[in-house]
């Protein structure tokens, strides 16, 4: 049977009936109508004053006015969400963006709909979807491979750092690929969330170092602190730290929550280099398609603004300032 709306007359038998004591299930037999629509109704459509028939059907009214926005989505709308779902933006960042900048809505429920409607028919957008997995549990326990000399422990870190209350504070990690051999090493600015990666292929202090140094010696006015865990990888902590005069702090072990943009980064950046990958055949080009492709995404956290965006306004921002003191 299909699914019509309520009138206005049996939102006035559904008041009678509920007034008389009748529940949700005795008024839907006598109306012929399902339970779950008359449970609906009363929850919906009920004011201050309780339920009220001709205050329900202008909410109801006014609530499919407000639906048929969907149905005025335009090709060129869906055009522009097609395009960004191949750029593996997520239906709420799409939502978000197009929001704040003013251009024409779609919310993100409408998104996932157009989404799993094309995989019905067959079509592929469910593949830009970011893979969601079951998290596994970590279990602590010792650690076996040695200690780093001279590390600074992350409760010494600054408390500004933890509250994202400054620009240039960084996070960073690796990335592994299949074999344990190559890694990526992967940068991100707490605040803008903005990413930078390099390729490295062998996990050497000396190799990560390297290119920790070449990502941030462009914006070294902009490097306060970096936090990474424990790796061997960044035992030449102190040279890094010298070369961008900044200090560098050790999270705990375990604690991958107290990188968490970082963690974060690099769940996103499995989408590029899938976990079963070998980062033997990674070239330059890819690396940098990844990275524009991270900085590029609105993200809610930022108001949909992209990292990009944020990273470069903090940085005129820093020349402005000290163009102004000079």
């Amino acid at each position: 049977m299909s699914y019509t709306h309520l009138t206005q007359d049996e939102r006035y038998q559904i008041a009678i009936l509920a007034k008389a004591g009748h529940d949700k299930s005795q008024i839907a037999r006598l109306m012929e109508r399902h339970k779950s629509t008359i449970g609906r109704e009363l929850k919906r459509n009920r004011g201050e004053r309780g339920y009220r028939p001709k205050q329900a059907h202008k909410f109801s009214q006014a609530r499919m006015r407000a639906c048929e926005n969907g149905r005025r989505i335009t090709a060129e709308t869906w055009a522009v969400v097609d395009a960004r779902l191949a750029e593996t933006w997520s239906p709420e960042q799409i939502a978000g963006h197009l929001k704040a900048n003013k251009q024409p809505t779609v919310s993100h429920e409408s998104v996932y709909q157009r989404i799993y409607a094309d995989k019905r028919a067959g079509g592929t957008l469910h593949r830009t979807l970011r893979c969601q997995k079951a998290r596994r549990k970590r279990h602590g326990g010792r650690e076996r491979r040695g200690t780093i000399p001279n590390q600074v422990s992350i409760d010494l870190r600054p408390d500004i750092v933890a509250e994202r209350g400054r620009f240039g504070d960084w996070e960073g990690d690796l990335v592994i690929g299949a074999g344990q051999k190559q890694a990526l090493v992967t940068l991100n600015e707490r605040t803008s969330r903005y990413s930078l990666m390099a390729h490295v292929p062998f996990k050497t202090a000396q190799a990560v170092s390297d290119a920790m140094i070449l990502l941030l010696t462009p914006f070294a006015a902009a490097v306060h602190t970096l936090t990474t865990d424990n790796g061997k990888e960044f035992a030449q902590h102190e040279r890094i730290a010298a070369e961008l005069g900044a200090d560098f702090f050790f999270a705990h072990p375990y604690a991958s929550w107290e990188r968490g943009a970082n963690e974060n980064m690099n769940g996103l950046i499995r989408q590029f280099f899938p976990k079963k990958m070998g980062f033997e055949s990674i070239t330059p080009d890819d690396i940098e398609f990844a990275t524009h492709r991270l900085n590029h995404r609105p993200r809610k956290c930022l108001g949909f603004k992209t990292p990009h965006e944020v990273f470069m306004e903090q940085i005129h921002s820093r020349h402005t300032v000290v163009a102004l003191q000079t």
